[in-house]
């Protein structure tokens, strides 16, 4: 079985590198693909424990980008690190996640939550890329709600007291990036979470003839309907078509890892489309 979205404590997971490899070798993953937000730090690490467990960790990255002033996440796989186009694009993100950290505290402190940034900075394994999770954490351990989940639904997703924007890479400079470095460029969960209405038909194949080679149709986000139509358009423009879990640990409930899976033939392809640009 192959997971191509999962996440590390080097953005929102709960695991560290080695423990979401270790996870995925007792779950009888063959290969997992880990997509930390705008960050590649925690490859590294994976990989080696990948190695010593016998689980292939194909290197990803869950980017940041905006498409009709909605955010869209975009994995790209197989991704140089070296890329300084890339690099610089990911380094900006995570810098204006940080600095609307500040923002984001003083909201929620005029709505009388006695929150800190230092509680924030105290739920980041070090060096991750802080972002509104983390804000969450904090939150329920100062007991302002009991989950993650409900942090966002009641004060952080937009429009809510404590939501503050940051820059995101537009979509289709981040499918040229992506290639331009080597990777191969799949669209996450491309109706879940209200997204339908924004990544229609029309938008799909549009970014399909931008460079676009894939989209997630296996998510827990998507009902059986929409993995279905997902699946043939899929099909019929010429796109990979991924499953994966997005497991983050216990950061996010109903996603464990290896509920949904990518075939080997679709691995296979990306692998080698990601060989053929890296040459």
């Amino acid at each position: 079985m192959i997971d191509l979205h999962t996440h590390s404590n080097l953005s929102d997971g709960t695991d560290t590198p080695e423990e979401l490899v270790a996870a995925a070798a007792r779950t009888g993953l063959a290969a997992i693909a880990l997509c930390d937000h705008d960050t590649m730090d925690g490859i590294p690490a994976a990989q080696t424990a990948g190695a010593l467990l016998g689980v292939e960790v194909l290197p990803g990255v869950e980017t940041s980008t905006v498409w009709e002033d909605s955010t869209v996440h975009l994995l790209g796989f197989g991704c140089d690190p070296d890329s300084k186009p890339l690099a610089d694009a990911l380094q900006r993100v995570r810098t204006s996640r940080v600095e609307r950290l500040p923002k984001m505290v003083d909201a929620l402190r005029q709505a009388n939550i006695p929150i800190t940034l230092d509680d924030v900075v105290a739920k980041a394994a070090p060096g991750a890329t802080l972002g509104r999770p983390h804000v969450a954490d904090a939150m329920v351990a100062l007991g302002v709600v009991p989950s993650r989940r409900e942090a966002f639904d009641i004060w952080l997703e937009w429009g809510k007291p404590g939501y503050v924007g940051h820059y995101r890479i537009p979509l289709v400079q981040g499918i040229a990036l992506i290639r331009a470095a080597g990777g191969v460029t799949v669209v996450a969960h491309p109706w879940g979470h209200g997204t339908r209405g924004l990544l229609t038909r029309e938008v799909l194949a549009h970014l399909a003839h931008q460079g676009l080679d894939g989209i997630e149709v296996d998510h827990n986000d998507h009902d059986e309907t929409a993995r279905a139509e997902l699946r043939t358009f899929a099909a019929g423009h010429g796109l990979l078509a991924t499953g994966a879990s997005d497991y983050h640990g216990s950061g996010k409930t109903r996603h464990p890892l290896g509920c949904n899976t990518t075939s080997r033939e679709v691995y296979d392809a990306i692998t080698a489309l990601i060989k053929a640009r890296r040459a």
